[in-house]
């Protein structure tokens, strides 16, 4: 039997994708089902002195206009709205809650009708005065009031002698903008009213388990009164991490109609979600003429909202690649009249990994050195943080293997240097870096006499080929074919599961289905070891396997018995098995991801429009579970990032304290015209401490490194450096 596992197998559920026979929150339907419209404020600060919603409620076909004067009860404290991804300190945002505006766009009314045209043309006739208070948006003008928080990393030497005594050193400050997620389905949330008092809940969401905790505290509900169901997700990339406002808005809605509810956010009103933050950072490295690094510093500060403080760690990853003796963190957080920002792919290491990995290419050029060869000469075999060895680290490999196929040999060192007729090439590259994490997680496996298995997980699949790597584990590992395998996901009814995010689904759920499986393989082998002159009688758990549906002695293939014939004697037509997988504290290894990205770019010398012409990535993430589906992850991964370099940027009237480009026509983002050639390498990585199937996870690591890969090739092509994302042809000027 051909393992399944780290086959490049087409996705399990693709055929249901592409007939349309997969459903999303925003469609699904029931009798009487009413259609809601969200009416969000026209100021970022101040108070609702007055709503009107006589004109609204007047249209034909409106059933309701909700607004914090007339919503259902919801939860009064703080502690009620704080779902498993809420920052520790704040307030989390409750819509029509009162008479407060925090942000622009916040949602301050809901109307409800028979159809979501009428809706939303009701929405428009919702008339509000507000009392108006000073807001500010823009960060820079905040800066003086940043608050600085506990630092992310214990620092290490004396970093203010090691920099005085370098021989060579370097200054940069970097900027990222805020940037929005825009998945291609929209946040939406269908409330489906059984008239018993129960709702089952169709919601965007990357994970249902946390939504149904969430919403049974705000509401006060039972949880068998609330089912959450999200069995296809269309994108959400962190941004369907917590709980969006639709799904509240859905809930009071459906509460107060005792009718099922459809709530469908606009692209324009997604953008009062959550955002990758703003962020400065500043970075100090110091270096001697042979390329050690003496020092780094590296500071970081972003935005959040006024009512809750989120963050993530930007900084510490330049513990994590480089070696020095002597370095110091910093983070400040400010805050502004906006929502509370988010996490977006690659948290944290996408921003943080983009200035270092452009620091490291300036101090390059300082050096005279290769920028490959500084980051060979500065390789940390330990995590310099914890001082710990790590689990697996296949780097260098990265390098070699991905400057091989760039042909990296061939760069001429000199900016300006290499030119294709009319434009300017640029060659650069930069690493990359995340964690290999992984969350306790609950499987269950039921097993039938015929041979078919359903495997049972409340995870989400939001588009990264869940369900697909779910099937191809538990065919291996149940001795099954794929076509064998069901697979149920996306219900909150279903065995405990972790949000799906941070790139650690995919090593949580397998070795989960191992576990399981195992309890399965022990179960059929007290059956097999039952029946009568049975060739397995002395055999131990550990000692068979299950393959081909038939329960196979290790030692002696020979020595089997069919699934079929145990559970037919044993008088049994299902075995049920639900077991929890948790994972050890490893406190002696470090656990991440790697990555090698080499850019080629081209610019117009004339007109200074740059292209992304090539692209190599060569990752290293332990155990590939399925090739097709994983590139498919870091294929994404890199347009995104070069989405970062040269096109993402949210952009607000700091005078009204709102967005200018709330749609995609302006808000840019790679097209198809924009992607070239793309070449991804898996680099061999076998890892046998951070799970029993060696295997990382590949969400995040694709996007970390190619922003300052594209940015360092820019700046061979044209002798500019531009350290404040993204690069546009101005800032070429």
């Amino acid at each position: 039997m051909t393992p399944y596992i780290g086959s490049p197998t087409s996705r399990v559920d693709g055929r249901d994708k592409v007939t349309g026979t997969a459903k999303y929150a925003g469609e699904f339907n029931a009798p009487g089902l009413i259609h809601a419209s969200v009416v969000g404020s026209a100021i970022a600060r101040g108070r609702i002195a007055k709503i009107d919603i006589s004109e609204a409620r007047s249209v034909s076909g409106v059933v309701a206009v909700l607004t914090h004067e007339n919503r259902p009860p919801m939860a009064e404290t703080d502690k009620a709205y704080k779902d498993d991804l809420a920052p520790g300190q704040g307030s989390p945002f409750r819509p029509l809650y009162n008479d407060r505006i925090m942000f622009s766009n916040q949602p301050i009314a809901l109307v409800l009708a028979e159809n979501s045209e009428t809706a939303r043309f009701a929405s428009s006739l919702v008339r509000v005065e507000y009392e108006r208070e000073a807001h500010v948006t823009d960060m820079y003008s905040k800066l003086d009031d940043a608050i600085a928080l506990k630092e992310p990393a214990k620092p290490r030497g004396d970093v203010a002698n090691a920099l005085a005594d370098s021989d060579v050193r370097h200054h940069g400050e970097y900027y990222v903008p805020i940037e929005h997620h825009n998945p291609m389905e929209p946040y939406a949330s269908t409330v489906i009213w059984d008239g018993g008092g129960k709702i089952t809940i169709y919601d965007k969401t990357q994970g249902v388990q946390n939504v149904h905790r969430y919403v049974c505290s705000v509401f006060g509900l039972q949880p068998e009164a609330v089912r959450v169901m999200s069995p296809f997700v269309g994108g959400a990339f962190g941004s369907g991490l917590r709980p969006q406002y639709q799904v509240v808005l859905a809930v009071l809605a459906a509460r107060a109609l005792e009718r099922s509810v459809r709530v469908v956010l606009t692209r324009q009103q997604m953008y009062a979600l959550g955002y990758r933050p703003a962020m400065i950072q500043r970075i100090d490295l110091g270096a001697d003429t042979d390329g050690t690094i003496s020092a780094i510093v590296h500071d970081a500060t972003t935005v959040t909202s006024h009512y809750e403080d989120f963050r993530r760690d930007e900084t510490t990853w330049s513990g994590l690649l480089y070696t020095s003796a002597n370095a110091r963190y910093a983070h400040n957080l400010v805050r502004l009249d906006l929502p509370t920002s988010s996490d977006m792919r690659a948290p944290g290491a996408a921003t943080g990994v983009y200035a270092l990995e452009a620091a490291m290419d300036e101090l390059a050029v300082a050096l005279r050195l290769d920028p490959l060869e500084l980051r060979l000469r500065c390789y940390s075999e330990r995590d310099q943080t914890s001082d710990l060895p790590y689990s697996s680290k296949n780097l260098r490999e990265c390098y070699r293997q991905g400057a091989e196929a760039f042909g990296w040999d061939k760069r001429s060192p000199e900016p300006r240097s290499m030119r294709d007729g009319g434009e300017l090439v640029g060659w650069g590259m930069a690493t990359g870096i995340w964690e290999a994490l992984q969350m306790p997680i609950t499987v269950r496996i039921v097993l039938t006499a015929n041979g078919h298995a359903e495997v049972s997980c409340a995870t989400s699949d939001i588009g990264t080929g869940t369900y697909t790597i779910m099937a191809q584990v538990a065919a291996d590992t149940l001795g099954l074919p794929l076509e064998s395998i069901t697979i149920r996901l996306g219900d909150s009814t279903l065995p405990q599961s972790p949000v799906e995010g941070g790139s650690w689904i995919a090593a949580s759920v397998s070795n989960g289905i191992v576990t399981t499986s195992n309890a399965v393989r022990k179960e059929l082998l007290r059956l097999a070891k039952a029946m009568p002159n049975s060739p397995l009688a002395g055999a131990a758990p550990e000692g068979v396997v299950l393959s081909d549906g038939m329960i196979v002695s290790r030692r002696d293939a020979a020595r089997a018995v069919s699934i079929a014939d145990a559970m037919q004697h044993g008088g049994v037509d299902r075995i049920v098995r639900e077991e929890t997988t948790r994972f050890a504290k490893d406190g002696s290894h470090a656990h991440n991801t790697h990555s090698a990205v080499f850019a080629e770019v081209k610019v117009d010398e004339q007109l200074n429009v740059v292209r992304v012409t090539r692209i190599v990535s060569a990752v290293a993430a332990g155990r590939i579970l399925n090739a097709k589906t994983a590139r498919s992850q870091i294929v994404g991964s890199v347009v995104w990032g070069m989405g970062m370099a040269l096109h993402e940027e949210t952009l607000i009237d700091h005078n009204f304290g709102r967005i200018m480009n709330a749609n995609i026509a302006e808000y840019h983002v790679p097209v198809n015209a924009d992607v070239h050639d793309i070449k991804v390498i898996f680099v061999d990585e076998q890892d046998d401490i951070v799970n029993p199937l060696g295997v990382k996870g590949l969400g995040e690591i694709g996007i970390v490194g190619v922003p300052a890969a594209i940015a360092n090739a820019i700046y061979h092509a044209t002798g500019k450096r531009v350290r404040n994302l993204p690069i546009t042809l101005d800032k070429l000027l």
